[in-house]
C-alpha cells in the first residue's frame, strides 16, 4: 500500500509538472509558420514605414507593448477603445501613442491572414522590430497570444510604473508581474530613444519635493534648458528627448547620462542616484558594456512578453484591435 501510495503521489507530481511545461511552452517562435508564414515580413515593413515617417514611433511602439503587458498581461487590452479603457488611464492619456500604426499593421496582416494573428502578438513583434530598426539587438519573439476581452483602467492606474515613483516602488511593481531588478534597469534602458512630456518631469525643475529649488540630482545646464522649455505657466504637453544628446539610437548613452546627472525622469535618475546599490551597479556596468545591455534588454523583453498571456481557447483573435469582436 505504501509503495502504491508513493507511486500515485509521484505520478501526480509528474502530471502537474507536465501541465506546467505545456503551459509555459504554449508560446512558440514558429506559431504562425503555416497559418501566416509572411507575418514577420509584413510587420517589419509596416514598422519601417512608420519609423521612416516619424522616428519617435519606435519608442512609442515599444511603450505600447510595455503598457499592455503590465496590465492584465500581454493581451492587447491597451488598444481597446472606450472611456473606461486603459487608453484613458493617467499613465496613458495624452501619452500612449502609435495606435494608428498598430491598426495599419493589423490591416496589412488581415489582408493576407484573416482572423489568424492576434493584436497582442502584433504588439510584441512591432516592439522587437522597433528596437532592431533603432540600432538595438534582435530576438526571436515568442508568439501565440490571444486578445483579451476587457480593458482595465483601474489596473493601469495602479500597476504601471510612474516617473514620479522611487526605485523601491518600481522594483515592487516589476516583481508583482514576475520581473526582477535586472529587468527594471534593462527595460528602463528603452528610454535611450523617445520623448517625454514636460508634465512628467517639471516637478524637478522649480520646487522639487517642497525644497523651493530644482532637483539637486539634475545637472545644472540641463535644469536651465528645461526651465526655458517648460515654464510654470506651460500646460505640460511640450516634449523633449529622454536621452539627451543621443536622440534616436538604441545604445548605452542613456546610462552614461545617468552617471552625469542627466537623466530626464526622476525614476530614471534614481536608478543611479538613489541608495539602491544594485541598480547603481547595473547602471555603471551597462554604461560601458553595450553588448551586455542589449542582451539583457532582449532577455527582459522576452520575459515581459510572457506575462500572463491568453492562449488556447481563452480570449479571441480581434478583427480590429480597438474593439472586441461582435
Amino acid at each position: 500500500m505504501k509503495r502504491s501510495s508513493c507511486y500515485n503521489g509521484y505520478s501526480l507530481f509528474l502530471t502537474i509538472l507536465m501541465l506546467c511545461v505545456v503551459a509555459r511552452s504554449q508560446l512558440t517562435t514558429d506559431f504562425y509558420s503555416t497559418t501566416c508564414p509572411n507575418l514577420l515580413q509584413i510587420v517589419r515593413r509596416e514598422v519601417q514605414k512608420a519609423i521612416k515617417f516619424e522616428t519617435r514611433m519606435a519608442a512609442s511602439l515599444i511603450r505600447l507593448h510595455f503598457h499592455d503587458c503590465f496590465v492584465n498581461g500581454c493581451d492587447a487590452s491597451v488598444l481597446l477603445d472606450g472611456n473606461d479603457g486603459e487608453k484613458f488611464a493617467l499613465p496613458n492619456i495624452n501619452s500612449a501613442r502609435g495606435f494608428e500604426v498598430v491598426d495599419a499593421i493589423k490591416t496589412a496582416v488581415e489582408s493576407q491572414c484573416s482572423g489568424v494573428v492576434s493584436c497582442a502578438d502584433i504588439l510584441a513583434i512591432a516592439a522587437r522590430d522597433s528596437v532592431l530598426l533603432s540600432g538595438g539587438k534582435s530576438w526571436r519573439v515568442l508568439l501565440g497570444r490571444r486578445d483579451g476581452l476587457v480593458a482595465n483602467q483601474t489596473g493601469a492606474n495602479a500597476k504601471l510604473p510612474s516617473p514620479f515613483e522611487d526605485v523601491d516602488t518600481i522594483i515592487n511593481k516589476f516583481a508583482a508581474v514576475g520581473l526582477n531588478i535586472i529587468d527594471v534597469v534593462a527595460l528602463s534602458g528603452a528610454h535611450t530613444i523617445g520623448q517625454a512630456r514636460c508634465a512628467t518631469f517639471n516637478n524637478r525643475l522649480f520646487n522639487f519635493s517642497g525644497t523651493g529649488a530644482p532637483d539637486s540630482t539634475m545637472e545644472s545646464s540641463m535644469v536651465s534648458d528645461l526651465q526655458n522649455l517648460c515654464p510654470l505657466t506651460d500646460d505640460g504637453n511640450k516634449t523633449t528627448v529622454l536621452d539627451r544628446n543621443s536622440t534616436d539610437l538604441f545604445d548605452i548613452h542613456y546610462f552614461q547620462n545617468l552617471l552625469n546627472n542627466k537623466g530626464l525622469l526622476s525614476s530614471d535618475q534614481e536608478l543611479f542616484s538613489s541608495t539602491n546599490l544594485t541598480t547603481k551597479a547595473l547602471v555603471q556596468t551597462y554604461s560601458t558594456n553595450q553588448n551586455l545591455f542589449l542582451n539583457d534588454f532582449a532577455n527582459s523583453m522576452i520575459k515581459m512578453g510572457n506575462i500572463s498571456p491568453l492562449t488556447g481557447s481563452s480570449g479571441e483573435i480581434r478583427k480590429k484591435c480597438s474593439v472586441v469582436n461582435s
